[in-house]
């Protein structure tokens, strides 16, 4: 049976949220009409999630599970749930239900319009603080500004896909991967649709301010050469103050000033140089580690079991 819809689900720890999580996509999914797939990708879960996901299946022939070995992380579990998804449309969905199934189709009226990625903004975010608010404002807007693809504010990953992007996508095998960046660069048409974010249905967020921040430096280093051009830039403004401050010292020196005396200033010029510099090899170090990370070759995840096509 040729399925037009593949909903990709990342699962870790959310067994609480399982249950509603499948009754709404499949109550909105069948009122559609045409035939879809669950592909519930869970990842590494400890709290009962991979029974409940393989109860689903044995009840449901629509929910296809993928088992991951151990926990490898949200993006990764999105690129599984890329190359086990089957339909012609792929839409990415979180699994607490803040992204409401009900918008997908939404997204599916404009893929039927033709376009080829149709990614949701987030409007309304019920459930959240301010500070979550802002600081997901703000990281939006930074990525907006110094990634060199144009990647749309307040979007998350919750997105559909037409097959022939999926398939573009699939061949990006980078291990620190921002899959709403991948889906910007690829080109394709695109729109967005603007929802109301709903509050989570259960359970706490797996996505505290650290791993927030590590998905921001994924983001900027792998759409971005601004950390580098920073360094730079920094290193030409300290070049630039030495050797304006050369003259004006032997100047000083010369008339007979003390200000310049003691070792106040000298130290102060090493402990800004020496920051500098610090800094410059903590930028490099960051790419340099994502290239051993690549050279290393290993496989992306590694998969317990998985449904067999």
């Amino acid at each position: 049976m040729k399925i037009t819809y593949s909903i990709i689900a990342p699962i870790y720890n959310e067994i609480d949220n399982l249950p509603e999580l499948y009754r709404r996509v499949k109550e909105v999914m069948d009122s559609n009409g045409e035939a879809w797939e669950l592909i519930l990708v869970d990842d590494g879960s400890t709290d009962g999630s991979t029974e409940k996901i393989r109860e689903l299946a044995a009840k449901d022939k629509t929910v296809r599970p993928v088992i991951f070995a151990r926990n490898f992380g949200h993006q990764i579990a999105i690129t599984a749930g890329w190359d086990y998804a089957r339909g012609d449309a792929v839409v990415i969905i979180d699994a607490d239900l803040q992204d409401p199934p009900e918008v997908i189709l939404d997204l599916a009226k404009k893929w039927r319009e033709g376009y080829e990625v149709v990614y949701a903004v987030r409007g309304e975010r019920e459930g959240e603080t301010w500070f979550k608010k802002f600081t997901a404002a703000a990281f939006y807007r930074l990525i907006y500004s110094i990634t060199d693809v144009k990647i749309p504010v307040d979007t998350g990953d919750f997105r559909l896909m037409d097959r022939k992007v999926v398939n573009v996508l699939k061949q990006m095998q980078e291990r620190h991967r921002f899959p709403r960046g991948m889906s910007a660069w690829v080109g394709f048409k695109q729109i967005g649709v603007t929802y109301n974010r709903a509050a989570r249905h259960a359970g706490v967020t797996k996505y505290p301010f650290k791993k927030m921040f590590r998905l921001a430096i994924n983001a900027i280093t792998g759409f971005s050469y601004f950390p580098l051009q920073v360094a730079t830039f920094f290193g030409f403004v300290s070049a630039g103050i030495s050797i304006l401050a050369i003259p004006v010292v032997a100047a000083l020196r010369l008339a007979g000033s003390h200000f310049f005396e003691g070792q106040t200033t000298t130290l102060v010029s090493v402990l800004f140089l020496g920051g500098v510099q610090l800094i410059s090899l903590g930028i490099l170090g960051e790419y340099v580690g994502r290239l051993y990370d690549e050279a290393k070759g290993r496989p992306l995840y590694i998969v317990r079991e998985a449904p067999e096509d």
